[in-house]
């Protein structure tokens, strides 16, 4: 787990610590390595969880199917990224979406119970951990907010439009690259795969953007 240490180090849960005092933390958080194949799924629906995860290999999304296996991407997870967070509270109820290895990957589990009780030897960097905790559950809320307002367009020129402008806005330029495929972008923006590669390329015609696979330049 020692390789991983540069990776936590990056994380929002591991802000402000250096890697000595992360290396001597792990133990007192129950941190365990765990491995998955392209297509497991690490958390399923319906599950309750005893235990918060950061990836530090690969690349999740968090997904929901309904019964006729119609997919929506939540959000995907990429390296360095905190997932399972918002379910730790003992009356958070079940997990509502399957959180799946969209290649192989490795996770570094944590046990909730761990985390959120100040351990015996009350080491001083433990209230920094839940510090981050707190401000990693909310900027997660603020992220779901700014989805919640994709969704909220009409149609799928305006999702489009409202995405890629966020994305251009996150990443401070023009010309970026997305998480996602075309089909996990669809599944993302909850549109038909088909109407919006049409509407991707009538935008292009357009003059609004340029694309190649998922890279983008808005004009």
């Amino acid at each position: 787990m020692k390789q991983f240490i540069p990776v936590l180090k990056r994380t929002k849960l591991f802000a402000g610590l250096m890697e000595q005092e992360i290396e001597a933390m792990l133990s007192c958080l129950g941190a365990r390595r765990k491995e998955y194949k392209k297509g497991e799924t690490v958390f399923r629906q319906g599950e309750h969880l005893k235990y918060f995860a950061v990836l530090v290999e690969g690349g999740l999304h968090i997904q929901q199917d309904d019964y006729w296996g119609n997919r929506s991407i939540v959000s995907p997870i990429v390296v360095g990224e905190m997932f399972g967070e918002a379910y730790i509270a003992p009356e958070s109820g079940p997990l509502l979406c399957d959180v799946v290895a969209v290649e192989d990957s490795t996770v570094i589990l944590f046990a909730a119970a761990k985390v959120l009780t100040t351990c015996s030897s009350a080491c001083r960097f433990h209230g920094m951990v839940v510090q981050n905790l707190f401000f990693a559950i909310s900027e997660r809320n603020r992220n779901l907010m700014q989805k919640l307002g994709h969704m909220s367009k009409r149609s799928t020129r305006e999702k489009l439009i409202s995405y890629l402008s966020a994305e251009s806005q996150r990443n401070n330029s023009a010309s970026f690259t997305i998480p996602f495929n075309r089909q996990q972008l669809a599944d993302y923006l909850s549109v038909d795969r088909s109407a919006m590669s049409n509407e991707l390329c009538k935008m292009r015609d357009d003059g609004l953007l340029l694309f190649e696979k998922n890279s983008f330049q808005l004009l």
